[in-house]
């Protein structure tokens, strides 16, 4: 029995009883993004939560007999670095039909986890190379026709995060190409769910780029066309108000995150996408301060960041520290000298550990604002020079 198991069968029961995700998770205090991710398989579960879901649910030990089947033994870690990940390129090269679907899902979840819980880490060659390996079977037809629609659907979603990887990797070219590669095959096999993911990707790449008003087309081709759940078309609002502050529109701007963050508060899990686990209210928190810094009013910005910020059970993301980040710069232009200092020396410590070439970029840019600086305090333009030493360093040294 494999984890995503364990998810469906809590769903299940959850189902069963009338209930959501989000008022289990409100009702046993733990947070909806973190059961939303043991839900679909891209989390292990902890000892307590697996025991409170038990007597939630009145499963009568069922669900803490499934978690101690698919939980590794102790002296047999589950191996989710680029080791595992070489592993399942070899058995993308041997499998053909419903096993080669299944080889391809599973190497799309290791490289997700692996971006997540080991943030120093980029995932985008591995995820590259193995998608190329699925390219060219796809493109040779060495497959079984008969699980044509399932493997292109499988592939969709290789491309999908390789795409996110190489962009996160500020590798734009390539970016653009896997996700196209993506939004082919999703179509192709018939997967609305991983085209609207990729979809979404192609406005953040954009508006990343500077092409603010293509952003702001891709998530209007998407929301003109309904019939989205409360979650995804929340992720659309965010991706358009993005769009519209860099276009000059800043109060649709933020009109458009509060219809997000409305959706965000008031839906609920059914139907929802298992990818969708990483939008959270502080995510959208996180765009809005970022909106507002945008549109120079640093102080309004401040507040929303942090809000995004705030420590606690939050979701872990390889680009976890970009909120962190936007805020420092904030906090220097306000000249607010004491907390950007505090912050800053925090950031010289998270950086060894970050891989997200966006995130390394904007650290960048903050420790390159000592330059500017007028009126601040020895402390710390110190520190912002210590942090662009520490990005400097060779980090293969020991």
């Amino acid at each position: 029995m494999t984890s995503g198991e364990f998810g469906q069968r809590v769903r299940d029961l959850i189902r069963d009883r009338g209930m959501s995700v989000r008022a289990v998770a409100r009702h046993l205090n733990y947070d909806h993004a973190y059961l939303s991710r043991v839900l679909c398989g891209k989390q292990q579960p902890s000892r307590q939560l697996v025991t409170a879901l038990d007597n939630l649910l009145e499963a009568n030990g069922e669900l803490s007999d499934i978690a101690a089947r698919v939980t590794a033994p102790a002296d047999e870690p589950e191996a989710t670095g680029t080791p595992a990940i070489a592993d399942r390129i070899l058995k993308l090269n041997e499998a053909r039909g419903v096993d080669f679907a299944q080889a391809i899902r599973e190497t799309s979840h290791r490289l997700i986890v692996l971006d997540n819980e080991l943030s120093g880490v980029s995932i985008a060659e591995p995820a590259g190379r193995a998608f190329k390996v699925v390219h060219r079977r796809l493109g040779a037809g060495d497959y079984d026709p008969r699980y044509e629609r399932d493997i292109q659907s499988a592939a969709a979603e290789l491309a999908e995060v390789a795409g996110w990887a190489l962009f996160d990797a500020e590798r734009d070219g390539a970016a653009r190409r896997f996700n196209q590669e993506a939004l082919f095959l999703a179509n192709l096999s018939g997967d609305r769910s991983i085209a609207l993911l990729t979809l979404q990707n192609m406005a953040m790449h954009s508006e990343w780029r500077g092409r603010n008003q293509e952003a702001l087309s891709i998530a209007r081709s998407v929301l003109n066309r309904g019939r989205l759940s409360p979650r995804v078309e929340a992720m659309f609002r965010m991706r358009e108000a993005k769009g519209l502050v860099g276009t000059g529109r800043t109060s649709d701007a933020v009109e458009s995150l509060r219809r997000a963050r409305s959706l965000i508060e008031h839906g609920h899990d059914v139907g929802e996408p298992d990818w969708s686990w990483w939008l959270t209210d502080r995510e959208i928190d996180g765009h809005w301060g970022h909106t507002l810094q945008i549109a120079g009013d640093a102080k309004k910005a401040i507040e929303r960041l942090l809000q995004s910020t705030q420590p606690g059970c939050g979701v872990a993301t390889g680009y976890a520290s970009m909120s962190s980040t936007r805020l420092a710069q904030c906090l220097l232009d306000v000249r607010a000298w004491r907390d950007a200092e505090d912050l800053v020396r925090s950031l010289v410590t998270a950086v060894p550990g970050i891989a997200s070439g966006r995130t390394l970029r904007l650290i960048g840019q903050v420790a390159q604002q000592r330059e500017r600086l007028t009126g601040a305090p020895s402390s710390l333009t110190d520190t912002l020079e210590h942090l662009a030493e520490r990005l400097d360093e060779d980090p293969f040294t020991l």
